[in-house]
């Protein structure tokens, strides 16, 4: 499948002096097979694979530094890669270059539970850390659903279904560890909760994909474990009526953790896919968190806010186990989706507007696809605003792309003009990058531009993503 149309040149051979260089470095963890490198050549999009000229597997801060540097003598691309769940093409190497794999970075450095903050190197999963923080009493709440690294997540600024009560990775990222094009260690932040000192730099580098610095370790805030957790689904005769109640929730104060909506079509998917039994209909998954006492007068508030929507089939998962089956299932409506229709890729999209606009938006793109005979589940955190369109193509149907394309564009315009934004959790990468002007302005994308040929002259690390103009000085 093609992707966007992307000014790319003739990769040059890797010079010989760094091969030699990376290969007495690393050794074997320094690798240029065909296979190693079509791993590393893209995520989990629709775009096919644009592989690196090579991986280096790096193991420490020093190895990150010294990768960094022979290739900024060299001349030579970098693009820093995770566990590769990210979208938007953020790990096709277009330029070609060196990919560092920070995977076996992966250890937890500290646990510091009266700060309720750890700090950890990049390869850590979220899945790996809260199984080390059993017993604590804290845990990592951002969960966008694959297990990424948390390096990736920070470089993505992921989110997930727990964003609506505990943030993003933008609000719970403390302090940096990165390492700059040119190898110079850059620390930033710190594990105070709040600084008045200097640029933010923390929050410069969490969202930036790679395109200034390779994260070589970090802190993160810690949550409590609340006393009580109660979880539901609820389904409504629309989209709208579904919307309606997270409003009226939200605007009550009620304290969700997590709100998810599902159309029709992603419930279809669950029930095939998961086993699950819901009503086919718009629905909303639930999740609050507190004590006993407060847990259970949020409950009867929201009974009674879905009654007054429409709601029906309110239906409580008291137990761990049946808790996580319906998260597991939630999380797998991307696979669910894919399974709809077998031998099928998905052009997969994400936008966010403000909470007031989802049920409008959602519904035109709904329209959208239908009017373009596309098939495309519909589902997000919207909670938070933010929803995704899986657009179900024939990989052998041009056309179909050509559609699938077309609606996703006017996808991202649409949540634009409604005081929206493109991307609310893939990031721009390289599928989104003719959005940046019509959602910032020039101004705003020129200081963007002048941010990273400051941090990157050389335009390596990460090179045409975000701005398309991001080639390699010759």
């Amino acid at each position: 499948m093609q992707g966007p149309a992307i000014n790319t040149f003739e990769f040059k051979s890797l010079p010989s002096a760094l091969l030699e260089e990376l290969t007495a470095l690393l050794g074997a963890r320094f690798s240029s097979s065909a296979s190693v490198r079509e791993h590393h050549g893209s995520d989990i999009s629709a775009l096919d694979p644009m592989p690196p000229q090579a991986v280096a597997f790096v193991n420490s801060l020093a190895e990150i530094v010294s990768v960094q540097k022979a290739c900024h003598t060299h001349r030579v691309p970098i693009i820093p890669y995770g566990s590769g769940s990210s979208l938007e093409g953020w790990l096709h190497a277009v330029h070609g270059g060196i990919c560092i794999d920070v995977s076996g970075m992966n250890q937890i450095i500290e646990v510091r539970v009266d700060d309720m903050d750890v700090t950890v190197q990049p390869g850590v999963t979220r899945k790996q850390l809260n199984a080390a923080l059993h017993g604590t009493g804290l845990f990592f709440p951002i969960d966008p659903g694959a297990d990424a690294s948390l390096g990736g997540m920070a470089a993505t600024r992921a989110s997930g279904t727990n964003a609506v009560r505990y943030g993003t990775m933008r609000e719970n990222v403390l302090a940096m560890t990165a390492v700059l094009a040119d190898g110079r260690v850059l620390q930033t932040g710190g594990r105070a909760r709040k600084s008045s000192a200097g640029y933010d730099l923390t929050h410069l580098l969490v969202g930036s994909g790679g395109t200034l610095a390779t994260v070589a370790e970090l802190t993160v805030k810690l949550h409590p474990i609340p006393e009580a957790i109660s979880a539901a689904v609820c389904n409504f005769p629309s989209v709208d009526h579904a919307v309606r109640t997270v409003i009226q929730a939200i605007q009550l104060g009620i304290p969700m953790a997590r709100i998810e909506l599902i159309d029709a079509l992603t419930v279809r998917a669950l029930n095939a896919y998961s086993k699950t039994t819901l009503q086919e209909a718009p629905s909303l998954f639930f999740e609050l968190h507190g004590s006993e006492s407060s847990v259970k007068e949020q409950v009867e508030t929201l009974r009674m806010l879905a009654d007054e929507q429409g709601g029906q089939d309110f239906e409580w998962a008291l137990h761990p186990e049946d808790r996580s089956r319906l998260w597991q299932a939630r999380h797998d409506a991307y696979f669910a989706a894919l399974a709809l229709r077998p031998g099928c890729r998905s052009v997969t999209t994400d936008a966010v507007v403000p909470i007031s606009r989802l049920a409008e938006c959602i519904e035109a793109t709904a329209i959208d696809l239908q009017e373009h005979d596309l098939l495309a589940p519909i589902f997000g955190h919207v909670g938070d605003g933010n929803f995704h369109a899986v657009i179900l193509i024939d990989p052998a149907d041009p056309a179909q792309l050509e559609r699938a394309t077309l609606v996703a564009h006017r996808l991202a315009e649409r949540a634009i003009a409604m005081n929206g934004s493109c991307t609310g959790e893939h990031g721009v990468g390289l599928t989104k990058q003719s959005f940046m002007l019509s959602e910032f302005g020039q101004n705003a994308v020129d200081t963007m531009a002048a941010i990273k040929a400051a941090l990157d002259p050389q335009q390596l690390m990460n090179p045409g993503k975000i701005f398309a103009r991001g080639t390699p000085a010759a």
